[in-house]
């Protein structure tokens, strides 16, 4: 997956293994590092900013259960890239003050991955949290799919996650280009 997200630029690649137990997700974000060193796509790792830190990766996508952006900004320092969750206006203003690079807002489209957060929060909270936080990048999660993720953009999200959409990665180069054709457009 980390070589087909290579070979097709995806900006970011998240490490999302959350029952790994520590000393696994740090070689296999070791591994993921060596990967992505030298390339266009930057490795988080889900929550884990000891390990994204230790083995290599740019960064740590924190959820509403991880250390505060401000903690893990004071440890790595501004060089390390920090997105962090969010299902609300408020959060995604809170965590954008504190100092996150980005702000993952969402589901924004209904999938049973994101079903605990509750319903769907639609394109018109997107469209508010991406013009209350003009100044940093929003990116859109939550039912993303080849036939909305237009839609995600034209409400102001500079960027989509998407697990099921992008897990084939015999389809991953063509899926990434057919995003950032429609983003240019």
């Amino acid at each position: 997956m980390v070589q087909a997200a290579v070979a097709a630029e995806a900006p970011l690649f998240q490490i999302r293994e959350k029952a790994l137990p520590a000393r696994i997700l740090y070689e296999l974000t070791t591994r993921a590092a060596e990967i992505t060193r030298g390339s266009q796509t930057r490795l988080l790792v889900n929550d884990r900013s000891d390990i994204a830190r230790a083995a290599g990766a740019d960064g740590v996508h924190l959820t509403t259960h991880s250390l505060p952006v401000g903690v893990v900004r004071r440890i790595y320092g501004s060089e390390f890239l920090i997105g962090v969750s969010t299902h609300s206006l408020e959060a995604a203003r809170e965590v954008a003050k504190a100092g996150a690079d980005f702000v993952v807002f969402g589901p924004v489209f209904e999938t049973e991955s994101k079903r605990v957060y509750g319903a769907p929060q639609g394109l018109e909270k997107l469209r508010a949290v991406a013009r209350e936080l003009r100044d940093s990048p929003v990116v859109a999660i939550g039912g993303i799919t080849i036939d909305n993720f237009e839609k995600c953009f034209a409400a102001g999200a500079s960027g989509v996650a998407a697990i099921r959409l992008l897990n084939d990665v015999s389809e991953m180069a063509s899926i990434v280009g057919e995003i950032k054709n429609g983003v240019q457009r």
